[in-house]
């Protein structure tokens, strides 16, 4: 009898387990279950989101998105100077048509300094420049208004340092635009920096034989 009554407890128990295992289980499947629905639930959600959106909302989420794809290309295109392919230019002289109808100072070389410079019956402006240099296409136009201003009294000339950097090291050019007054074959006077058009008439006017 005892042994019969310990088998019978022995079993309970054991039938016991199992039913809470399943519970155990059965809850766990439960909460997997509950778990999966609502991230389905929010996918769905996300999905029809934009068939929610009136067609005004649609159009103003467009524009949003298709305004922050151009931004960095603007930001881009606003840090290299006007008229500059990764900068340099590519016609190096595209610069002095800016705003004007023709350039009055002629080009000078390492070639030909001394024939057009420094062998002129006229005194010479000679402006240093770099296709690269936003102040040098600040001055540029001054030139050439300078040139045509003092038409049969000045000779105006404009010197690419990247192209002849023979002459611009022998006279010492280390900052553009530089601006330099020849006559007679010598160095007269020296301006540095992108100055009024009046700072270099009055820089001309010295060198001028009235």
């Amino acid at each position: 009898a005892h042994r019969r009554d310990k088998a019978r407890t022995l079993k309970g128990e054991s039938e016991r387990g199992r039913r809470e295992r399943g519970r155990d289980q059965s809850r766990e499947r439960e909460r997997e279950m509950a778990a999966n629905r609502m991230l389905s639930t929010r996918a769905k959600g996300a999905a029809t989101t934009s068939s929610r959106l009136t067609p005004m909302a649609r159009a103003s989420c467009i524009a949003q998105r298709t305004a922050r794809r151009e931004i960095p290309q603007s930001a881009k295109l606003l840090s290299k100077p006007f008229g500059l392919t990764a900068g340099r230019p590519r016609n190096p002289r595209v610069w002095a048509k800016a705003n004007k109808a023709e350039p009055q100072a002629e080009s000078v070389t390492d070639s030909d300094w001394e024939e057009k410079v420094l062998k002129s019956d006229l005194p010479v402006l000679v402006d240093f420049w770099a296709p690269w240099c936003g102040p040098c296409r600040m001055i540029a136009p001054l030139v050439d208004e300078l040139a045509e201003e003092y038409k049969g009294k000045l000779k105006a000339v404009k010197l690419n340092t990247d192209e002849s950097p023979t002459v611009a090291t022998e006279y010492g050019i280390r900052s553009i635009p530089t601006v330099m007054i020849f006559k007679n074959g010598k160095k007269m006077d020296t301006v540095i920096g992108a100055v009024p058009k009046q700072t270099l008439a009055q820089t001309i006017d010295k060198y001028i034989d009235e």
